[in-house]
């Protein structure tokens, strides 16, 4: 006889599946952009021009500035919150290709800087410092554009992995929103002393739509959709909840929660009045699936941020963005699951378990910790796994030797790809979700990979800034 397995709290409003033809629409429409600039230059005699050296340095140096202005568009575009990108890409690939497209665009924006001043020089048969001086003073929009050219410069400069290690995440946040700045400076250079941007009524129209577009956005789904949210749900801090060691858990309230578009696994932007930082949102995930009355987050203390959390009272006032991610149901492609868990990873997944539908026997966990005391919801996950039926395997312990491993030191002497086997054998069988620090899920990618679980059905979603 066929049984029909639901979703908990069925009655509550869902985010639409992902249509795998936006992905597809997304990237061509990004590609075609960059085609398209070209070639508005070959079409203003851009070839015609490189015959000589300073028609060559001077062509090549306007080509390298449509494209940085294209790519820097596109990077705002990247992380301007449009749902169906975050539904097609997830937070953590929308990063990392914003964070490519973002060094792309500077380098080919210092690239137009020297080749348009060494060509301009070698026209104008002056020394570059001399040219350089000239172009800065007497064109117009070209103070605003060194402005805007150094506020982006420290934005990817900032953003290198290892300066991003020694910021805090508040703080690097608020320095990366000069970017926004960066894009509004070059803005009057581009449309009152740049050609190209006006050489034909099809250049002015493709950027005006293009910059258009990218301001549109984020009005859109920056400020505007974050507003309303919050003018509906009105969430404050109900309870907060000691966990263990450094950890907390915060409950909100709020009106017409049972209309909050949200699923088990994804994560807000948060924001908590009323302190210091309040202006600098960081995220957390849903630790519990939300049922239509109250919402969880969970967090450890990993900085002045996240150790605010237990010092909130209730009826302080949580502003939110979001919610986001794609750690969901949505991505879901076998009825049986395995998921992963390292740390305060565990708190999508905790909500995960709890909403997903599978039958007993089909679910299993695996969280990771260094000791018993650092196991969090553990009352809750045996509940789940006495009603539910959940295989629960608890990976305590120092880490690996094998830093390339995700088990702890006690499995050390056989390959974690016949390990997980062992544990799990028709684990191919299972969609698998992971979440917990990026070396960690690297490793487990990888394992279950060598395991024969197809990559379709692996799933992650990185917080790493």
């Amino acid at each position: 006889m066929a049984t029909t397995l639901t979703t908990p709290h069925a009655a509550l409003r869902r985010p639409r599946p992902v249509r795998a033809w936006w992905r597809d629409a997304s990237g061509l429409t990004a590609w075609a952009s960059l085609l398209f600039v070209t070639a508005l230059w070959v079409s203003d005699r851009g070839v015609q021009d490189l015959g000589t050296t300073a028609g060559f340095l001077t062509s090549t140096g306007r080509l390298t500035g449509l494209l940085s202005a294209d790519l820097l568009l596109l990077q705002v575009l990247l992380m301007a919150r449009i749902p169906w990108l975050e539904r097609s890409y997830g937070q953590d690939e929308l990063a990392r290709m914003h964070r490519l497209t973002g060094f792309a665009s500077v380098s080919l924006m210092a690239a137009h800087i020297v080749l348009i001043s060494l060509g301009y020089a070698a026209n104008d048969q002056l020394g570059l410092v001399t040219e350089i001086w000239t172009l800065v003073t007497t064109y117009a929009g070209m103070l605003l554009a060194t402005a805007g050219t150094v506020a982006l410069i420290l934005v990817a400069v900032t953003s290198v992995r290892a300066a991003r290690r020694r910021l805090r995440y508040e703080s690097w946040h608020l320095l990366h929103l000069y970017a926004y700045l960066g894009v509004g400076l070059a803005l009057p250079h581009q449309l009152w002393t740049g050609a190209d941007f006006t050489a034909s009524p099809v250049a002015t129209a493709f950027w005006w739509t293009a910059y258009a577009l990218a301001a549109g956005a984020v009005l859109v789904f920056r400020l505007g959709l974050p507003i309303r949210l919050n003018l509906r749900h009105r969430l404050v801090v109900d309870q907060v909840v000691p966990e263990g060691p450094g950890t907390v858990s915060v409950y909100l309230t709020g009106r017409h929660l049972d209309r909050l578009v949200a699923v088990a696994g994804q994560f807000f932007v948060w924001r908590f009045l009323g302190g210091p930082g309040w202006t600098r949102g960081k995220p957390y995930s849903l630790s519990a699936e939300p049922d239509g009355h109250r919402l969880r987050i969970t967090a450890k203390d990993l900085g002045p941020g996240s150790r605010r959390l237990a010092t909130l009272r209730p009826g302080t006032r949580a502003l939110v963005e979001g919610p986001y991610g794609t750690l969901t149901a949505l991505v879901r492609t076998r009825w049986k699951v395995a998921m992963f868990a390292a740390g305060i990873g565990i708190t999508p997944m905790r909500a995960l378990l709890a909403e997903l539908p599978y039958a007993p026997g089909d679910a299993v966990l695996f969280y990771r910790a260094g000791h018993q005391g650092d196991l969090l919801f553990r009352r809750e996950l045996e509940e789940l796994a006495e009603r539910r039926g959940i295989r629960i395997h608890y990976l305590l312990g120092h880490r690996s030797a094998d830093t390339a491993s995700w088990l702890p030191a006690g499995y050390a002497s056989a390959p974690d790809s016949t390990v997980l086997r062992h544990l799990v054998p028709d684990i191919a069988d299972h969609d698998v979700y992971v979440c917990g620090p990026q070396a960690w899920t690297t490793a487990v990618l990888a394992g279950a990979r060598q395991a024969g679980v197809p990559v379709g059905q692996l799933h992650s979603e990185l917080f790493a800034w």
